[in-house]
């Protein structure tokens, strides 16, 4: 005869399996337990078992053979305990209709005498039985069955403390995740703001929230600006203009990193750089040179390859001058780290009036670069709303102190002769 069922089988069968107490090994507060109600009783045996679908699973036991784990639910008494919501207790079961035939009962081991408690958690679901067996029939004082009932509680005390456990190591898992998401998020934020800024200005803006505007009394500036541009672009389509850009500026970027120049944005086809902030140093009109010269000789060499293509050259006019700025953030929502100053506005001039693929400087900049570079004066230009500019072409490094013919990288002489150690000049 199939066993009974409660009718919340499947609501209660989803309980137990959240104390994920089934195949866990032997625990010595569940065997006191069923030590202790064979005891009170005065019983051979007693089990603490969790009822599955199709079987009742022995957590604890005492007085059975080790062997024995598991009692098919068709046969278990066990089954009709998790029923009901009080104790069952049947002195004789081969005098009780309901169990006289099971197999447990008429057949080996002939158990005769069962007292059992459902194992009810708090939520109303039972989801097992603490029970006593005898092989002969017997009789519990009221006081004995009473005590049963409060094994019964310190069985399911134990179950709960369970589930609490596991609730705790899954709130700790999720908390370990959280934090392991919210770690990746902000390293991906520290490595964004170290991208977009200098390192000193990320670490501030990060402990801050703000950026501290701050005044240099020398730095300079290096704007470059490609020649007809509208033109150039006319017959390309948006994601080549943006590829043929992105390759340009990626090139101008690695070169600036390589001479201690920082970048500061790029306005459409002008790129705008600067050297001597915000770490100040005594090179940076050295390294605004050198940085203008690699620019233009990557265009040469760009240029050779579109030549052959019969395709229209992409020629860079460079401005370089050097003077006081402000440097700062700004911005709310989107954070920009910009200068300021008449100095930027005179570099602009200076890239205005430039000549495509040259490089040129004002004479704040010639007179700290004259001796380690061949320069061309261009006198006094005129330039929108400044006036007449002192202008020079910057065309090599001088050869004594150019590591290659076309005078774009510099010797250890050349730092040296700058009065800087080679070995510090990149430090």
């Amino acid at each position: 005869m199939p066993a009974p069922r409660p009718d919340n089988e499947k609501e209660r069968l989803q309980a137990l399996a959240k104390y994920q107490i089934v195949g866990t090994p032997p625990e010595f507060a569940y065997d006191a337990i069923t030590e202790l109600a064979a005891e009170i009783c005065g019983c051979p045996a007693a089990i603490i078992g969790m009822i599955e679908e199709t079987r009742e699973w022995v957590k604890s036991k005492y007085g059975l053979p080790a062997e024995i784990s598991e009692i098919p639910r068709d046969i278990t008494v066990c089954a009709t305990t998790v029923c009901m919501n009080d104790l069952l207790y049947v002195p004789d079961l081969a005098k009780d209709a309901r169990f006289k035939d099971l197999g447990t009962v008429a057949g080996p081991p002939h158990v005769r005498f069962y007292c059992g408690m459902p194992l009810i958690n708090s939520e109303g679901y039972a989801l097992g039985s603490l029970c006593i067996i005898d092989f002969e029939p017997r009789e519990l004082k009221p006081a004995q069955r009473e005590s049963v009932k409060r094994l019964a509680q310190q069985a399911i005390a134990q179950l709960e403390l369970r589930r609490q456990l596991l609730e705790r190591d899954a709130v700790l898992k999720e908390l370990d995740q959280v934090r392991t998401a919210v770690d990746a998020e902000r390293s991906k934020t520290d490595r964004l703001l170290h991208s977009m800024f200098p390192d000193s200005i990320a670490a501030e803006l990060k402990d801050r929230q703000q950026v501290q505007p701050r005044y240099y009394e020398s730095a300079t500036i290096l704007l470059a600006d490609f020649k007809s541009f509208t033109q150039l672009t006319e017959g390309l389509d948006p994601a080549g203009l943006v590829k043929e850009l992105n390759q340009h500026f990626s090139r101008f970027d690695d070169i600036s990193v390589q001479n201690r120049l920082e970048k500061l944005k790029t306005i459409g086809d002008a790129y705008l750089c600067v050297g001597g902030l915000p770490e100040t140093n005594r090179t940076h009109a050295l390294d605004a040179c050198l940085a203008a010269l690699q620019f233009q000789a990557s265009l040469v060499r760009y240029n050779q390859q579109r030549e052959r293509l019969r395709l229209p050259r992409w020629d860079l006019r460079i401005g370089i001058n050097t003077g006081s700025v402000v440097a700062g953030v700004v911005g709310k929502h989107k954070f920009t780290y910009d200068i300021w100053g008449d100095a930027v506005n005179v570099t602009q001039r200076l890239e205005a009036a430039c000549e495509p693929g040259r490089v040129n400087v004002s004479g704040g900049t010639f007179h700290r670069i004259q001796s380690l570079f061949e320069c061309e004066p261009r006198g006094h230009l005129e330039a929108k709303n400044k006036g007449a500019i002192d202008m020079y072409f910057v065309n090599r490094i001088r050869p004594e102190f150019s590591a290659d013919p076309s005078g774009t990288t510099p010797t250890a002489g050349f730092w040296n002769a700058a009065g800087i150690a080679p070995l510090d000049a990149r430090a």
